[in-house]
């Protein structure tokens, strides 16, 4: 089992920044695949940013490409996602991810936050 708990959503205005965080709990920290799905009103869960099972590789949606990084720190238990240059596309409730047989599908992830409200006013 594995605990999921987001913070750092809140209300920025357009290029601004924020950065969310994903304390985890239960099984051991790194052995699992880890990421960030986000969901906007009235559309499907999409693929934000995601790290690999071994922590080596990060890969992101073409949205967040060089704006968003993903990041974790594995003494506090800690995943961290990075997000500048917000645009007003990008409100949504972020949701922490964790284990996955695969990164891209949000079916996939057996663990889920409770999620964080992410708004961008322009």
């Amino acid at each position: 089992q594995v605990q999921l708990v987001e913070s750092g959503g809140g209300v920025v205005k357009a290029g601004g920044s924020l950065r969310l965080s994903c304390a985890a709990s239960g099984r051991t920290f790194s052995t699992y695949a880890m990421g960030w799905f986000r969901q906007a009103p009235g559309k499907e869960r999409e693929f934000v940013a995601v790290f690999s099972r071994s922590g080596e590789s990060t890969y992101y949606a073409d949205f967040a490409e060089g704006r968003f990084t993903i990041s974790r720190d594995t003494f506090k238990n800690t995943m961290y996602l990075h997000m500048n240059r917000l645009e007003p596309e990008d409100t949504a409730v972020y949701y922490c991810v964790a284990e996955t047989q695969n990164l891209f599908v949000a079916a996939a992830w057996e663990y889920w936050g409770q999620g964080t409200q992410v708004t961008v006013s322009s």
